[in-house]
């Protein structure tokens, strides 16, 4: 099974609406086609995006991102990133590259064209 990381932007995208993010989530996650890697630093940022205020005007999002969260919770693959990273300019993505590394990651799936430039780390 490939191993991937979903970009926080990816996730908050799929809960908006029915494109490829859904897809990623929905159809290959969901239904254990692909293998979801986290670690600590990720999971907190996604808790604390999908938790903002400006996502409450989206119908059900409050409540889908509880679900998915939970499902990221039991059906995700945890790990803990031994290194760490300076490669990206938002320092804060770092933290996608450090879990790529520990885990051996087959694809990072973002929507972050402007830090993630290189097609292959």
């Amino acid at each position: 099974m490939q191993k991937v990381i979903v970009d926080t932007n990816v996730l908050v995208s799929a809960l908006i609406q029915r494109g490829y993010p859904y897809r990623i989530i929905y159809d290959l996650f969901i239904t254990d086609k692909i293998q979801v890697c986290v670690s600590p630093p990720l999971m907190a940022e996604y808790r604390d995006v999908l938790q903002r205020p400006k996502f409450e005007r989206f119908r059900d999002f409050a409540s889908l991102a509880k679900m998915i969260m939970a499902d990221i919770g039991v059906k995700a693959r945890w790990y803990y990133p031994a290194i760490t990273l300076d490669l990206i300019a938002d320092k804060d993505d770092n933290k996608i590259l450090e879990l790529a590394d520990e885990c051996l990651a087959d694809f990072v799936i973002t929507g972050n064209t402007t830090d993630f430039t290189f097609p292959r780390y």
